[in-house]
């Protein structure tokens, strides 16, 4: 699917977990033929369109089983428990086909409450408007991609994290470059967006890196598609959705490991709540440990993450 480069500009940018609202997840999105909208991009139709799943996708956990404990019933509120979201960053919330929301927080909501028992809408808002109306009690749940930061829990509750941004470094495939290390980088050219928490990392774990700034996500991509530095190191789900896209031509792969580490890249996102809803934010995060130990998790992450960005 072809696409002009202005419309591609504004469907993807690069994500900053540590600067949103503000700053959007830069991709477009498909799931099928007929679900293709005028101005997505290729990119996320070739990842989240993916009908079953791929061999050897790591799934993240970010559970621990000895926190396990009794199970949390959801509160009875006498109505549906009203989720917010927005759908306009897929994979993790868009518009399906229909016109209503999904994608991987959409779904893993609606799992949550299958697992709790309980009737739940969801409503699709401007992503910048999310936490005012949560706040206004125009909903009771956001499930959207909003870091959490201490600004956010000094307003809001919310759960464990279900998703983190990792970091991730790429490379050419056909260079048989070695896993990433403070010695196998030494003398190698890194490429990172100028400014970045990714910048900032290389230039302080891997000093003997040779780090090459670029204006953007897709300036530096290019460049290591053409070959002209030996790695990149950025954010891990915009880079899987790059590399099992047709913009690649399938040149490189991911190397190594991924890098979480929470003063660069952020916690995360979770299911936020008002702080009067603590018995809803604990049933929630009860509720979201049983959907990792069915496999429903994983079932939802293989759907929406075919190229896993962990």
């Amino acid at each position: 699917m072809s696409q002009t480069s202005s419309s591609h500009d504004h469907c993807r940018r690069n994500v900053a977990p540590g600067s949103r609202p503000g700053r959007r997840l830069a991709v477009g999105l498909a799931l099928a033929s007929a679900l293709l909208l005028a101005g997505v991009a290729e990119r996320a139709q070739s990842q989240v369109s993916a009908p079953a799943p791929v061999p050897g996708v790591a799934i993240p956990n970010f559970w621990n089983p000895r926190a396990r404990g009794e199970r949390v019933e959801a509160p009875q509120l006498g109505r549906a428990i009203r989720f917010l979201t927005d759908d306009e960053f897929p994979p993790l919330h868009f518009a399906g086909p229909d016109g209503n929301p999904t994608g991987f927080s959409v779904e893993l909501a609606r799992a949550v409450c299958d697992r709790l028992a309980i009737t739940c809408s969801v409503q699709a808002r401007r992503f910048d408007t999310l936490l005012d109306a949560l706040d206004e009690k125009q909903g009771d749940v956001v499930a959207a991609a909003i870091p959490l930061t201490a600004g956010l829990r000094a307003r809001f509750l919310s759960t464990r994290p279900y998703f983190r941004w990792p970091a991730r470094f790429v490379a050419r495939g056909d260079k048989g470059l070695p896993a990433p290390s403070a010695q196998a980088l030494t003398g190698k050219s890194v490429g990172a967006i100028e400014g970045s928490a990714h910048a900032a990392y290389v230039k302080v774990f891997f000093p003997a890196a040779t780090l090459t700034p670029f204006p953007d996500l897709s300036a530096a991509e290019g460049a290591l598609k053409r070959g002209e530095v030996d790695y990149l190191f950025a954010d891990g789900l915009n880079l899987a959705l790059w590399i099992g896209g047709q913009d690649s031509e399938r040149c490189c792969a991911f190397v190594g490991g991924d890098y979480l580490e929470s003063r660069y890249f952020g916690e995360g996102i979770g299911l936020v709540t008002r702080t009067e809803d603590a018995a809803l934010s604990r049933a929630l995060d009860d509720a979201l440990q049983r959907v990792w130990d069915d496999g429903k998790y994983a079932e939802l992450y293989l759907r929406f993450f075919p190229v896993s960005p962990f």
